[in-house]
Formats: C-alpha cells, sequence, structure tokens
C-alpha cells in the first residue's frame, strides 16, 4: 500500500552555496516550507539576495518497507534544484513553481539511511522563466516535501510529477460520465484496477472493475449528476483508483471530481453547466508578510475565505503555478481559475528559454489537469511590455498547441499589456484574451478603460475579451478629501475600483475580469506611496489583517451576504464641522444614525452617501443600518486642526535627471539613429538595467532619454523592477511597439553609453 511520509522537519540550512563540507556545523536548523527571502524580499532597495541556499536532510530509512519504490516529492523549490543522496547527484530541475520526484529507491537500501542535500538557486538563469516581473523571486524549499513509497507495481509518478490519472466529465441530459485514464508501472498478470466514485457522504455511487495495463481506461455513470456549479454549488464525488491483488490494495490514488461543462461567448460572456455566470474577480500572488511565498495550508485556506467574502466566482492565479493546496482549495469553493506559467514580460533570447517554458505549461497542466476549478490555461503575462521580439509569435503559437495537445478541454488565454494594438496578430492565437488596463493610474483617466474595452469589442465582435488586470494603490495610511490618481490614498484606490465595478457591471461581454490585486504583495525594487518592497494595488493588505475600502465596493457588487461598510475610517480624525459619510451595502436602504439621533436614510444600490453630516468638537458615533438589520458603527473624531500624518510626504525619489540639464539636451533627434558600438570597458544597451543605474551618470543618460524620447519621468524604482533586462529588451516601455522608434531610442542611448566607463 503507498505510503507518504512528510519530510518538512529537520533540515540544515546555509544561504550559501555547498562548499564541500560534511560536518555542517554552521548551518541553521529550519523546518519547511522555507524561503531565504521572507524579510528581504519585501523591505525594498531591489537588493534580495539571489543565489543559491544548500539544504540538508539525514533521512532515516527505519519504517521504510522492503520491495518498495521511494520517491522524494518537492512540491516547489525556486528556481533551479539541484538534488543530492550521500554525495551522488540525481536530478536537476528547472523551473520554480511546479513540483518534480526523484527516485531515491537505491539510494535507501544502507540501513544508516541517507543524507539528502538540495542545493537552490534563485539566481538570474538566462534559460528558466521567469526573467524580469513585478514580483519578487522568493528563493527556497518553500513547499512541502515528502517521501512517496510505493510497491513495484504503482500508478506511474515518474510522468513530469503528475497524478498517474486524469479524468473528464460529459453531461447527458441528468446524467454525467466520468471517462478516466490511468497509467500503471510494473502491473502483473492477474491484477486488477477498482474505480469507485463517491459522493460527498462518502457512500459509493458507482463503481468498475477493470483489468490492470501500463494503461487502463473505464467510463463511469453517475445517474442524475449533482454538477459542480461553482460558487454557487461546488459539489464534488471523490474518485478513489485502486491497484487490486490477491485480495489486498497494492496502490490507490485519487481526487475530487467536480462534473461539470462550461463555454466561452463573445457577446454574453462566460456559461458554466449552461447558465450564464459572468466571471467576476480577483488576481492573487502567493506570499505574505514576513512569510515570503512560504505559506502552510492554513494560509491558503484563509486567501480563498477572503476571496469568497467579497463574492468573486473567479481567480486569476499570477503569474505561475500556484500550490496543489491552493486548487484543491478553489474545487472546493467554486472558484473558476485561471492558470497560468511564468512566460512574462520580455522573451528571453537563449534558444534554450522557450524549451523551458513548454516543460513549465507541460508540468502546469500534467499536475493540475483533474481539478474541475481550473476552466483556463494562460501561455503569457505582458510578455511584449518591453517590446516584440523576433520569435515571440511563433513561440505562443508552439505554446497553445501544446495546451490543447495535453488538454483539449479547456481553453487558452493570454493576458495582454495595454498599449499592445487592437489589431495584434497575438491577440488571434488563443482561444480568448484579456488585456491589463490601468487607465486612470499609470497613465489616461478611469474613463478611458469603458471606451477602450467597447471599441475593441466594436471592432472585433467575435473575439470573447477580459480584463485580466486592473487596479490603483491603495495605503491606509494616506487619506484626503479630495482624492486624485496617484495620491496613493485609500479615497482614491476606492473612487477609482466604484467606477470599475461600474463599468464592468455595464459590459456583460466581458468573459471575465480580475482585480489587480487581492492582497499587497513583495516586490522589492518597488518604492512607492511611502511604502518600500511592495505592489500596494490589493483589496487586502499582506498581511491579511486589514480589508481595504475598496475591499467593500467589490462585496456590494458581487456578495449576497447582507453587509453595510463605512468607509473612510482610518481617516479618523475630521477638522471641520461636518463630513460626506459613504457607506457601501448590498441592501437597497440603508439608515444613518448620528450620535444615537437618526440623520436619514437613502434607497439605492452599492454605494450610499450621506452629504454634510455634522461632527460635534470631540467623538461622533456614527452607525449605518441595512435594510435587513446588519449595523456597522465608527468612531470619528472632530479636531481643531487638520492632522499632518494623513498625508503622503513628499516623495524623495529621484525621477531622472535631478535636476540636471537632460543628457540629450541639443542634439538633433531627427537625424538618423547612430549605429550601435559595443565597446569593452564601457556601458551599452546590451548591460542589464540595474548595473547601469548602479552608475550614477549611466542612470542620467537613460532617465533622460525616457524624457526626452516619450516625454514623461520613468520612476527609478519602475525601472528596477526590470533591473535583471537588458536595456535594449525593455526599451519598449518607453515608446511601445513601434520598432523604428525603439531602434531609434537605443541608437542615441548607446552612443552616450558608450562614453561611460564602467
Amino acid at each position: 500500500m503507498r505510503i507518504i511520509r512528510n519530510l518538512n522537519n529537520g533540515w540544515l540550512f546555509k544561504r550559501a552555496a555547498w562548499q564541500g563540507d560534511t560536518d555542517f556545523k554552521d548551518y541553521a536548523r529550519v523546518d519547511l516550507p522555507h524561503t531565504w527571502n521572507a524579510a528581504d524580499g519585501q523591505d525594498g532597495g531591489a537588493d534580495y539576495y539571489r543565489g543559491e541556499g544548500t539544504y540538508v536532510l539525514h533521512l532515516d530509512t527505519q519504517g521504510i518497507p522492503d520491495g518498495y519504490r521511494h520517491y522524494i516529492e518537492f512540491k516547489g523549490a525556486n528556481a533551479l534544484a539541484r538534488v543530492f543522496a550521500n554525495g551522488k547527484q540525481l536530478c536537476e530541475h528547472r523551473g520554480g513553481y511546479s513540483a518534480f520526484r526523484v527516485d531515491l529507491t537505491d539510494e535507501l537500501k544502507e540501513a544508516a539511511g541517507a543524507q539528502i542535500m538540495v542545493i537552490v538557486d534563485n539566481s538570474d538563469h538566462s534559460d528558466i522563466y521567469p526573467q524580469v516581473a513585478d514580483f519578487t523571486f522568493y528563493g527556497g524549499l518553500y513547499r512541502d516535501v515528502e517521501l512517496i513509497s510505493v510497491p513495484e507495481t504503482h500508478f506511474d509518478l515518474e510522468y513530469h510529477a503528475g497524478p498517474g490519472f486524469k479524468y473528464g466529465t460529459r453531461i447527458l441530459g441528468p446524467d454525467a460520465k466520468i471517462d478516466v485514464t490511468a497509467w500503471i508501472k510494473n502491473p502483473q498478470a492477474g491484477d486488477m484496477v477498482l474505480f469507485r466514485l463517491g459522493n460527498d457522504l462518502g457512500e459509493t455511487v458507482c463503481e468498475t472493475w477493470s483489468k490492470a495495463e501500463k494503461k487502463v481506461e473505464a467510463s463511469i455513470p453517475v445517474d442524475n449528476a449533482h454538477l459542480w456549479q461553482g460558487v454557487r454549488d461546488p459539489y464534488l464525488y471523490n474518485l478513489e483508483i485502486s491497484i487490486v491483488r490477491n485480495n489486498e490494495t497494492i496502490d490507490s490514488t485519487g481526487c475530487n471530481v467536480g462534473i461539470r461543462d462550461f463555454s466561452v461567448d463573445p457577446g454574453k460572456g462566460f456559461f458554466l453547466n449552461g447558465v450564464s455566470m459572468p466571471l467576476r474577480g480577483v488576481s492573487r500572488h502567493q506570499d505574505k508578510l514576513m512569510l515570503g511565498n512560504a505559506l502552510c495550508s492554513e494560509d491558503h485556506y484563509l486567501d480563498c475565505e477572503l476571496i469568497s467574502e467579497i463574492g468573486a466566482n473567479t481567480v486569476r492565479l499570477a503569474h505561475y503555478q500556484h500550490s496543489q493546496t491552493f486548487y484543491k482549495a478553489c474545487d472546493e469553493y467554486g472558484f473558476v481559475v485561471w492558470a497560468e506559467i511564468p512566460f512574462i514580460s520580455v522573451m528571453s533570447m537563449d534558444r534554450d528559454a522557450h524549451e523551458n517554458a513548454m516543460n513549465q505549461l507541460r508540468e502546469l497542466i500534467i499536475q493540475n489537469c483533474n481539478h474541475p476549478s481550473i476552466c483556463f490555461w494562460g501561455i503569457s503575462n505582458e510578455i511584449t511590455i518591453g517590446g516584440e521580439r523576433d520569435g515571440l509569435e511563433e513561440n505562443l503559437r508552439q505554446l497553445d498547441a501544446l495546451a490543447k495537445e495535453l488538454d483539449p478541454s479547456r481553453p487558452t488565454t493570454m493576458a495582454q499589456v495595454s498599449m499592445l494594438p487592437m489589431e495584434s496578430v497575438l491577440n488571434t492565437i488563443t482561444d480568448v484574451v484579456s488585456y491589463n488596463h490601468y487607465f486612470g493610474w499609470y497613465g489616461g483617466c478611469m474613463e478611458d478603460n469603458g471606451k477602450w474595452l467597447d471599441s475593441f469589442h466594436e471592432k472585433y465582435p467575435d473575439r470573447c475579451l477580459g480584463l485580466s488586470e486592473y487596479g490603483a494603490e491603495g495605503i491606509i495610511s494616506w487619506h484626503s478629501d479630495n482624492p486624485r490618481c496617484r495620491d496613493y490614498s485609500e479615497e482614491y484606490q476606492a473612487q477609482y475600483h466604484e467606477h470599475m465595478a461600474r463599468v464592468i457591471s455595464e459590459r456583460p461581454y466581458l468573459w471575465a475580469t480580475h482585480v489587480w490585486n487581492m492582497f499587497d504583495f513583495g516586490c522589492d525594487a518597488r518604492d512607492e506611496g511611502g511604502v518600500k518592497g511592495r505592489n500596494n494595488k490589493g483589496l487586502v493588505t499582506i498581511d491579511r489583517k486589514t480589508r481595504k475600502d475598496a475591499f467593500y465596493v467589490y462585496k456590494a457588487y458581487w456578495s449576497d451576504e447582507p453587509f453595510v461598510h463605512i468607509a473612510g475610517r482610518r481617516y479618523g480624525m475630521r477638522p471641520y464641522g461636518s463630513m460626506d459619510v459613504k457607506v457601501y451595502s448590498n441592501q437597497s436602504e440603508v439608515t444613518l444614525v448620528v450620535n444615537g439621533r437618526e440623520a436619514g436614510t437613502q434607497t439605492g444600490s452599492k454605494l450610499f452617501i450621506f452629504k454634510d453630516v455634522p461632527l460635534s468638537m470631540g467623538s461622533n458615533t456614527i452607525r449605518a443600518i441595512g435594510g435587513s438589520g446588519e449595523t456597522d458603527t465608527v468612531v470619528f473624531t472632530r479636531v481643531p486642526e487638520a492632522v499632518p500624518g494623513y498625508v503622503m510626504p513628499e516623495e524623495t525619489e529621484d525621477c531622472g535627471c535631478d535636476g540636471a540639464r537632460n543628457w540629450f539636451d541639443g542634439m538633433d533627434l531627427d537625424s538618423p539613429a547612430p549605429e550601435p558600438t559595443f565597446l569593452d570597458g564601457f556601458f551599452s544597451i546590451n548591460d542589464k538595467i540595474g548595473d547601469i543605474f548602479a552608475n550614477e551618470t549611466a542612470e542620467n543618460v537613460v532617465s533622460s532619454a525616457f524624457i526626452r524620447f516619450t516625454g514623461r519621468k520613468m520612476r527609478k524604482s519602475m525601472l528596477m523592477i526590470m533591473g535583471s533586462a537588458r536595456l535594449r529588451d525593455m526599451a519598449g516601455i518607453a515608446v511601445g511597439n513601434d520598432k523604428e522608434a525603439v531602434e531609434k531610442m537605443l541608437g542615441f542611448v548607446n552612443r552616450e553609453l558608450q562614453k561611460i566607463a564602467k
């Protein structure tokens, strides 16, 4: 019978490459999950440790049965991992977000046990994605490690660390069929396979027996099938598959099963089991304050609980393969999931990188194809942010073809960067497409969102269009009576999402929309709004302690749980005699009570604003009461003068040139671009942005170029997000996909950089 042993505890660790030492005296004891970037990956400065870390475990072989095969499974090691047993290298895995297994059978024959050493490396590798992205690449063994022991005859554990079986469902009127395929290693004559389907009470619904062969198929009928209907009714059956020999079960596996069918209509959006279900939800990163990405099961389920509370029915799991625990939780909560690989921001020109993207997609699909929550495979995110590179279209088409080959039952999708033209051929590759738009934050105004979406839909009415990212930063310390774009106030973030929630609700043709982001997350290069090392666009803070006001905007639109929420509570001290009180609610009527006296009742929808509510000097108790009796109470204090602590301090970060003359002043930029030269010992466009910005003069050249060629400044911290990328690969950020403009800017910049010695 299969035996699974957890190996999370008792590891020795050193944040350094292995130097051949064997006593490990200066190693620290750690338990998994573990990352060495839990602190420095979230504190800003773009200086978190990226390199090797060494983990060592003495694996005791007592209790391990003879005649079994033994596999050690690593559920996540970022990004390159080399596994050794008793000094012998057994495996190298390239990719930080998928599981992999190593056969330890021969190494566990020694009675004294085995010494397992894993060298993990999260430094930059030109052949491993992601290359460049707006999040911290936490290093370490940040998910569980297990030892799986199975008899010689067992369900296949070696094929890309998959489960050894897959299933699909067919709905046939009130009934259904579940088609299962399993792969068996070393089946013996007389072996049988039992396929058993149970309901949520553990009762057997149906069972069928087959002869054990290398590939076994079965079709399980389900009378009066109970469908998996997303968040409305996430009903799950349980499938158990067993190999039986001589009255003994020698190996067993299985999963939860959701019976469902779905489709996407370019004019009407998403349908689940024939029922219209507009996909409205959030994106999610997998890190948390002071834990980095080393989350436990409770952390994953807490995230699902918060997503459920807001009333979302879909989650985009950005920008890589997430934990099996979280996919399983999504099955149970009923979220429709977009799962994707980290082919993001810039395509590496390393020939091996494309195979790495293909392999990460292969692992994502094979390891996760049995989750009913997953309905879409994402093949890239903002891959043209630095400009479209030669070979990109072909690579994307190969990724799309691979996804369809491995799993023809699910559509493919991709998230496009905002500046990609609507008419781009890249929008025709996947089955459905979405765009990342930040009108009203990085540029333009809020109203541009609806205009752009309607324009695309009018131009291409037969394409399924979604909104894969949109958002604004909201820092709960900063507040304003007159919120404006990029003031980082909680009020502007809420105002932005009020607008976007309305825009989305008025456009049923959007197949899916995903707020960026459900939670604040770590990006060590960022320094915005007075907060270092974070992307603050979350609806909930990175520690999961505070739901921002914008959270309740969507709860009012999406949730059926009756509630009222008074906004602006963290702006608790007001220096005036009256204030407007804003209330979010999914009720049709809200009553406001001020200092024990009723101040008025309003009927409406989602947003209720009570104007000019009087404030007495000192404390004022304000209570909102919904139509179903739910309440929310906040104390606001009237103070004699404004509290300066509510206003974000003046930005001190250099946005380029530091007041000096622009490097390109006086140059004839209308002339042909200079031919690039690459003198040794001097900076060039082939250097990484981080290396260029380490030199003040070289940094000034690049900052000046952004101003002169685009008419706008670029924050250093935003450019440092791309610090590991070559300047020539990211010039498209400045001038978009106009290849001629990109080459012109690069030509002039390179000429000036070549004058600066390293």
